[in-house]
């Protein structure tokens, strides 16, 4: 199991509000948009961007980042091997599949496989 890549979760009411400083900041544009549920998501550099009404923020809010793995499932075993508590199993989302643990020290992350399609676009381009 391999971490692909890292994000830092940012909250914002207005998503398209928000992008143009951090396109600003990292050089580059979103490679990743969609929404989920009532929320708008974006993804530029090593940023994961979440917009939306607070109420509806607030149910992500349990996670202080998003990791992409390359295997969910060995992704869970090594969770349970150390303690950690998954919170939400793994689901299907829009990009792939995804989980929230909760680690033995306390830390929230969501853990998400992207689909063939994305790991190939985004990290072997």
């Amino acid at each position: 199991m391999a971490i692909l890549r890292t994000y830092a979760r940012l909250w914002t009411d207005d998503l398209d509000g928000a992008l143009p400083l951090l396109e600003q900041l990292t050089g580059e544009q979103p490679h990743l948009r969609l929404g989920f549920h009532e929320v708008g998501l974006a993804a530029i550099g090593n940023f994961l961007v979440i917009a939306g009404p607070a109420e509806e923020r607030a149910k992500y809010a349990h996670a202080s980042a998003t990791v992409v793995v390359d295997d969910l499932d060995a992704l869970q075993t090594a969770l349970e091997s150390a303690d950690a508590t998954i919170t939400t199993p793994a689901t299907d989302g829009p990009t792939g599949r995804f989980l929230y643990a909760r680690h033995a020290d306390g830390a929230g992350i969501e853990y998400v496989e992207w689909n063939p399609e994305l790991v190939h676009a985004l990290i072997h381009t």
